[in-house]
């Protein structure tokens, strides 16, 4: 597709097939803006580049990949980029007790650090197109995990609470060089996310754990493969995002976070204008459930009145 001459440059990591990266690409790239898919494996975004989309080899946890990727893209654009989308991430289901802390570790390196990494690299092609054309973004996936306190989902949402964080700051920090930082708040959408966690899409609570009294749900929600109904299609959510990027802003000025996927507007609602105790209330009630935390509370306290008899 030929790229209009209003369009922007925008690189994309963690474009692998079936995900949110990928579902981002082919909207932008549908709109006529010249898009860079970056991920490891080439193989995984064959799809993006039958299309002319570039693939940008991109490992975000190697510095010398990172540098290399801003060599490239840099020799494309001649030194500038419009907006940098840090997609890359995944996921880590366990409860906190049971959370090996090493791969807690290299899960906040992937999560959070990787995302700092990029940004800090790219930095120079941001700063050069805000001068030229008198604005650039930098756009971080978070999720309604970064206000919800998950249940057997604590290190996925402290990581990217850490996250919300750093855009918020970083947002402060860039306004002045005219960077906008944008904190994508995504709800459920369909994709393959639990099978690219740690641990694959079959993890294991190990045999030692309190949790055993629930196992099969407790594993059930680990693994995703509970009920996903305020899942939204993937393709949806992305032209969702896509169209609140480019907005103008003309009325309500541009969107410093956004809202999008299953549950997004809830969360939104609940933790912004509930009152604290009223949301600790619908944590209980829904996310426990659905996290299974109500099978271990029963079978707990059923094994507890068992004692003595």
């Amino acid at each position: 597709m030929p790229n209009p001459a209003n369009s922007l440059t925008i690189l994309i990591t963690g474009t692998s097939v079936g995900g949110l990266g990928s579902s981002l690409a082919l909207a932008f790239h549908a709109r006529g803006h010249r898009v860079f898919a970056a991920a490891r494996n080439p193989s995984k975004v064959t799809h993006l580049t039958a299309l002319g989309i570039t693939h940008i080899p991109l490992d975000v946890l190697s510095s010398t990949s990172i540098a290399a990727a801003v060599t490239q893209v840099s020799a494309l654009t001649g030194g500038t980029l419009d907006m940098l989308i840090n997609n890359a991430g995944g996921g880590y289901s366990i409860p906190l007790l049971d959370a090996d802390l090493q791969k807690g570790r290299e899960f906040f390196d992937l999560n959070v650090w990787s995302v700092l990494a990029v940004t800090q690299t790219f930095a120079p092609l941001l700063l050069k197109s805000a001068s030229e054309r008198g604005e650039a973004a930098v756009v971080n996936q978070t999720s309604i995990a970064a206000v919800t306190s998950v249940p057997i989902q604590g290190l996925y949402n402290a990581s990217k609470a850490a996250l919300a964080m750093i855009s918020d700051t970083l947002r402060l920090e860039l306004e002045p060089f005219g960077i906008r930082v944008v904190d994508l708040r995504t709800g459920s959408v369909k994709t393959p996310f639990y099978d690219n966690q740690i641990g694959g899409g079959g993890p294991k609570l190990p045999e030692e754990s309190i949790y055993q009294i629930a196992r099969e749900r407790v594993e059930e929600a680990m693994s995703g493969t509970g009920p996903m109904e305020e899942a939204v299609d993937a393709k949806t959510w992305a032209e969702g995002v896509v169209a609140d990027l480019l907005d103008k802003g003309w009325f309500f000025g541009r969107p410093n976070r956004i809202w999008r996927g299953g549950n997004a507007l809830v969360v939104r609602a609940v933790t912004q204008w509930v009152p604290v105790a009223w949301t600790d209330a619908w944590l209980r009630r829904l996310l426990a459930k659905m996290m299974g935390m109500d099978v271990v509370k029963r079978n707990w306290e059923s094994g507890r009145k068992g004692v003595g008899k």
